[in-house]
């Protein structure tokens, strides 16, 4: 079991270090976190907006994954394999245009009351 974890924890490892846009997400996960603090969300908020960002998290890295794989099986281009890192990359932006949503819904009632 510890083994397995080793691996897990290798593979975070290996996408915070190689993948840029895992990063970017990592710094807006911490200025949210921070904004969370200051602002005094509700327990309810603070599930929606963890759940939020560690789905983005868990959505670049398996997108990376992946790309990774594609990139082994098929070496040289094959639109069919463009097809499937760009499928993979539309379900990242997805999942980061429905975080931005969601702090929108949470944040904006604090920062522009009424709005």
């Amino acid at each position: 079991m510890y083994k397995k974890f080793g691996y897990a924890l290798n593979g975070l490892k290996i996408v915070l270090t190689t993948q840029q846009n895992f990063r970017i997400h990592m710094v807006a996960a911490c200025i949210v976190v921070t904004a969370g603090f200051v602002s005094g969300l509700s327990a309810t908020e603070w599930c929606i907006i963890t759940t939020t960002i560690f789905l983005v998290l868990a959505m670049e890295a398996v997108n990376t994954a992946i790309e990774k794989l594609v990139d082994f099986v098929s070496p040289a281009f094959h639109a069919q394999a463009g097809a499937v890192k760009d499928i993979s990359a539309g379900a990242v932006l997805l999942t980061a245009v429905g975080a931005v949503i969601t702090g929108i819904v949470i944040f904006l009632p604090r920062i522009w009351p009424g709005g």
